[in-house]
């Protein structure tokens, strides 16, 4: 395991742990080698990521844990190039890692040559992550991998591990299939699929499935077999084994007469023709999937699945065709991986793990002690390099805005000395960061949380008065928005848990700590005189946030009604995400579907990923009429809406929501109204560092116009340029949202 960047290594049955490395550098992607003692890890020493094998010294020394010498050296010290992400392979005699970030390359310890995989057109972005596993006879890979220019969605292939071959697509999906990994000693293949699954109208988040391909007849067949037949073919097959023994052992009187049979090939057939007619759906139901995995005797599949609120652990029979939940972890996804003798699965997840006992499916934790020296100046140096790089590295343009990287990371490591914090370390790469003037970038600091409890929000628009809050207007959905409370508008909250309110004392030091609580609210009508008290529960900022937007789409909602004469309807995307497009989905041809024309609000949108969606929503003509008997039964496209549009934008829109409108105006599916969007169209990869508190961001990928620019840096100008008039607003009116209505109602 990795922590802080250091090789841990630790023992299954105690708490012992060893550490491997000691290096201010970042380490990762640890593999065994087949007889347990050595190791082979990627280090980013010296800028850049090599391959490190570790070794234990002493032949009195059992395993890695218990260890009391470790050598440690360059895996190839003859070759410079970067090299990432090795395994061993299942005999140990070569390792297969991912090189310069762009194909997979083996390294044979015997001839000690490299030899590569896999093609570099398969691999575009620079973070140099490929998803492949050995073949248990060593001679294939499979990867995950894009086939056909359509990122990000993954296909399936294997490929041979001799060099210079093509990897042969099993999947051919337009679907995302990812994680692949062997299953029945190589016999077969399994990974996930969303090709069954709910899909997600913002590209990723769909629900997926468990997958399996046979790669012979033999292994499809047995898997088709009720358990009767199968039974009867494992009985056949012992007697046969045992025939074939007393057959050798009486042979062994007479060698001339008897000739010695070869032992079954443990080679993996592979027969091609039909491989897409050997596919089978495992799971029964699409879920949240995580990793899954097989039993080494193939009969049951395990794998990790979210229907509620975490992950779970979930066992289908492969053999009885059933399903069942094995332990409620409600955790966060996981990795599996299962010991050699298949007695064991691991259950690996950040810095925890788990241990699954075959075949008792007993669950327990798998504890360790790792202590470590830490030197902050030296790591801190360490990930301002590794920021510095892999910036150059992963920029979405070469020339980085015409930026003078090495000049300018050199000017901000003269701070390096002077900062002992994460708070400032953090801040001064976000300065260094913005010098490349380029958005989806900054450092974040994310301190260890506290268990300190929300203040909490009373739910309700308040005046301060003398005696106490005036009670302006009380929002649906308002902790006092319920059928037992008598607080109105004009009402007064004199005190909270008996605290008497007064213009000179902060109320809200009577909520710290309330969220979520009961509170006893003391409540006074000026109009009658009467007192009363009341309980509610304290809601946090996060709920009072959501009230208030709900508050605010009604009323803007309203004012569209009002303004077109009941003629438009209006939705706000609040981000480009599933949810958002779905409540756009039901409002648009649920109750708006009658209207002339729909406002598309997308101001303050923070962005994410749905401009395709949007793009083929909005874009519909109408090319049917369905009747009846000569009357309207309904229009095609019936999912998509055919009549005008209009977009409302400002200067708060981000990322896909620059994206977004910026297709809307181009494909002309109607006008801009608003304020201009900044150009901030690029996707991110969020780094975490070593030290885990700290992350940075790279905009890896651009989006080039057919001009030959990009959309980054590049201000969206609207059709229609109107900026948020705020006297206006301070009275309740819109008047962009007004403007956007007008504009409309004049393309009726």
């Amino acid at each position: 395991m990795v922590i802080r960047g250091e090789v841990f290594v630790n023992s299954t049955d105690y708490n012992t742990t060893k550490q491997i490395t000691k290096t201010a550098a970042a380490e990762q992607g640890v593999s065994f080698s087949a007889d347990g003692r050595s190791l082979v890890y990627a280090s980013y020493r010296d800028g850049y990521w090599d391959l490190y094998k570790a070794s234990i010294q002493r032949k009195e020394d059992p395993n890695f844990s218990n260890a009391t010498l470790i050598t440690e050296e360059k895996l190839i010290p003859s070759d410079n190039s970067e090299k990432m992400y090795p395994q061993y392979s299942p005999d140990g005699k070569e390792v297969a890692f991912v090189q310069n970030r762009t194909h997979i390359a083996i390294y044979n310890f015997e001839t000690k040559k490299i030899r590569k995989i896999t093609d570099p057109k398969y691999q575009t972005e620079r973070n140099g992550y490929i998803n492949y596993e050995w073949s248990p006879d060593g001679k294939w890979l499979v990867v995950q991998y894009i086939a056909r220019d359509r990122v990000p969605y993954s296909d399936i292939g294997i490929i041979s591990t001799e060099g210079g071959k093509e990897i042969v697509n099993i999947t051919d999906s337009g679907y995302f299939d990812t994680n692949p990994r062997w299953a029945l000693d190589g016999n077969a293949i399994i990974w996930k699929s969303e090709r069954y699954g709910m899909r997600n109208h913002a590209s990723w988040g769909s629900m997926s499935d468990q997958m399996i391909v046979f790669l012979n007849r033999e292994a499809y067949d047995k898997y088709r077999m009720n358990k009767e037949e199968y039974e009867l073919l494992t009985e056949a097959e012992k007697n046969e084994k045992k025939s074939e023994t007393e057959d050798a052992k009486d042979g062994k009187d007479d060698k001339k007469e008897t000739p010695k049979k070869d032992k079954k090939s443990k080679d993996i057939n592979i027969e091609w023709e039909n491989l897409s007619e050997r596919v089978v759906r495992l799971t029964p139901n699409s879920s949240e999937l995580g990793d899954a995995i097989i039993s080494k005797d193939g009969k049951k599949l395990y794998y990790l699945a979210s229907f509620e609120k975490g992950f779970d652990l979930w066992v289908h029979d492969l053999r009885e065709r059933s399903t069942k939940l094995l332990s409620k972890l409600n955790g966060s996804s996981a990795y599996l991986d299962a010991s050699k003798d298949g007695k064991k699965i691991f259950l690996l997840s950040g810095q925890k793990a788990k241990l699954l006992e075959l075949p008792s499916e007993k669950i327990k934790d798998l504890s360790f002690s790792a202590d470590m020296k830490l030197d902050l100046t030296k790591e801190r140096e360490f990930m301002f390099d590794m920021v510095k790089r892999e910036l150059k590295e992963r920029f979405y343009v070469k020339d980085m805005h015409g930026v003078n990287w090495e000049k300018l990371t050199e000017q901000y490591r003269k701070y390096l000395p002077y900062i002992n914090n994460n708070y400032d370390f953090s801040e001064m790469l976000s300065e260094l960061l913005g010098e490349l003037n380029v958005s989806h970038t900054g450092s974040r600091y994310r301190s260890p949380s506290l268990s300190q409890e929300a203040t909490a929000e009373l739910g309700v628009f308040v005046t301060p008065q003398d005696n106490g809050l005036l009670i302006e207007e009380i929002p649906v959905n308002s902790p006092f928005d319920n059928y037992r409370s008598k607080a109105k508008q004009g009402h007064i909250i004199e005190k909270i848990d008996g605290e008497a309110i007064t213009s000179k004392v902060d109320y809200y030091q009577y909520l710290e700590g309330k969220a979520g609580k009961k509170i006893l609210i003391s409540l006074y009508n000026p109009k009658d005189g009467t007192r009363w008290d009341e309980e509610i529960k304290g809601i946090n900022a996060w709920r009072w946030n959501e009230i208030l937007y709900q508050r605010w789409i009604k009323q803007r909602a309203a004012d569209v009604e009002k303004w077109s004469g009941g003629r438009l309807g209006y939705v706000h995307i609040r981000s480009m995400g599933d949810d958002s497009f779905r409540e756009v989905y039901s409002d648009v041809l649920g109750k708006y579907n009658n209207k002339e024309g729909v406002v598309i609000d997308i101001r303050n949108n923070g962005g994410g990923r749905l401009h395709e969606d949007i793009e083929v929503f909005f874009s519909a003509k109408k090319y049917l009429t369905q009747k009846v008997q000569g009357k309207k039964y309904g229009v095609m496209p019936s999912r998509r809406w055919t009549k005008p549009s209009i977009m409302v934008i400002n200067e708060a829109d981000y990322s896909n929501a620059h994206g977004t409108p910026w297709v809307y105006k181009h494909l002309k599916l109607g006008k801009l109204v608003g304020a201009p969007v900044p150009g901030t169209m690029t996707s991110v990869n969020w780094v975490t560092l070593q030290d885990s508190t700290l992350n940075f961001g790279i905009p890896v990928v651009g989006y080039e116009k057919e001009d030959g620019t990009y959309l980054e840096n590049f201000e969206l100008q609207p059709d229609v340029e109107v900026y948020l008039d705020q006297e206006k607003a301070n009275q309740g009116e819109d008047n962009q949202l007004k403007r956007a209505v007008e504009e409309l109602l004049k393309d009726l």
